[in-house]
């Protein structure tokens, strides 16, 4: 049995080719929007429709297997990373994502002043700035 199997298993989830496929494009690693996901997923097995690889994202993120992140004016991301409390630092100029580890101390990393009577279990911060190579581009256009 495979790793990908295994975890799927242990999360109550039945093992199928297509959540086989999108596991094993999340571990290729990045921050895939859904169409990316599923070009690489019909690589894979010729044959599957988006909202399929919809239905697959969304039984993975409930079932922690990935994360789902929504950078402002961005499609949903997916990930494989999920669980640890990171977060992500976004370019203003490409889009380009990478992840941060938390920001300060244990989870939920940040507490907030007033928690309105929420158990806060979890901090979602973004970060925003220009990746190296916006970074050149900008210095090479000034």
């Amino acid at each position: 049995m495979s790793g990908a199997e295994e975890q799927l298993r242990s999360k109550g989830l039945r093992v199928t080719r297509p959540r086989l496929a999108v596991l094993d494009v999340l571990a290729g690693g990045g921050h895939l929007d859904v169409d990316e996901i599923t070009r690489r997923v019909r690589e894979r097995l010729d044959s599957v429709s988006t909202q399929a690889v919809y239905d697959v994202l969304g039984a993975l993120s409930r079932a922690g297997l990935s994360r789902r992140i929504e950078p402002a004016g961005s499609p949903a991301r997916y990930e494989a990373r999920a669980g640890d409390n990171h977060h992500h630092v976004v370019c203003r100029g490409c889009g380009e994502i990478a992840d941060v580890d938390c920001a300060v101390g244990s989870a939920p990393c940040l507490e907030p002043g007033v928690a309105h009577a929420f158990e806060v279990d979890e901090a979602e911060v973004t970060f925003w700035g220009l990746c190296p190579a916006c970074q050149s581009r900008r210095s090479a256009d000034s």
